[in-house]
């Protein structure tokens, strides 16, 4: 799955504060996101957070 910084992705379950949108900050084998509504940052491993992505969003494709 082809995830970069920068990309805001749309998960299949919400984050406890309610956001279902997680902006990229850095991708490798662990991903650092943060949440769009409440900007809480944590790291994820990859393997976990690819099952749980429903959509991948890019502002600056061109």
């Amino acid at each position: 799955m082809d995830v970069r910084p920068d990309d805001v992705l749309i998960m299949k379950k919400d984050h406890p504060c309610g956001g279902r949108e997680m902006y990229v900050i850095r991708s490798g084998m662990d991903f650092r996101l943060r949440c769009v509504k409440c900007g809480r940052e944590f790291m994820i491993p990859r393997n976990k957070i690819e099952k749980s992505i429903k959509s991948i969003r890019r502002e600056s494709e061109g």
